[in-house]
């Protein structure tokens, strides 16, 4: 049985996160979460602090940053396709690790296709997670009967790169 007989073994996008750090809350904060609504179209989530650092002015507990976790398919699609139009669909190895897992970072939001600057707002680059795995991954996040994923089935980091140069044509550049 070869991988395109089985839909057990085709890797698939579980889930992208698009994130911008801002250091700090107030007026900063929300603008960011509006470029964030803007490139996505869903509302984003506030992330907090853990730690206290004087240095960089943050508290345990204070708001940071904000994300937004994209999880259907259409809305993955579309979105990671302007994102890699916005890096030239280019990409350097270094960006994938050993799971397979890809992160990459975005300048400015007004790099997305139809997006224009806003002076109001001012200018946000963002951090792009995307998580790639096979079906029946799950077990290991599950609460009720856990179990870890054996290492055939995981993806590995080649099988990763050749995935998203098939399915999004990206070229990736060797370090």
């Amino acid at each position: 049985m070869s991988d395109t007989e089985n839909p057990m073994l085709t890797p698939r996008i579980t889930k992208v996160t698009v994130n911008i750090g801002v250091g700090e809350g107030g007026n900063r904060l929300v603008l960011g979460e509006r470029v964030l609504e803007l490139v996505t179209g869903l509302s984003p989530v506030r992330t907090l602090s853990k730690k206290t650092n004087r240095d960089m002015g943050t508290r345990e507990g204070a708001p940071i940053g904000c994300k937004v976790t994209l999880r259907d398919s259409e809305h993955i699609d579309k979105f990671l396709k302007d994102a890699f139009w916005c890096r030239e669909n280019t990409l350097p190895s270094y960006n994938w690790d050993d799971s397979g897992n890809l992160s990459f970072g975005i300048r400015d939001y007004t790099d997305f296709p139809e997006m224009k600057y806003d002076p109001e707002i001012g200018i946000f680059g963002m951090d792009v997670n995307v998580v790639l795995e096979r079906p029946g991954h799950r077990v290991s996040r599950r609460r009720q009967r856990k179990a870890r994923v054996g290492r055939s089935h995981r993806v590995s980091r080649e099988e990763s790169l050749g995935w998203f140069k098939g399915r999004y044509g990206l070229t990736i550049v060797e370090d």
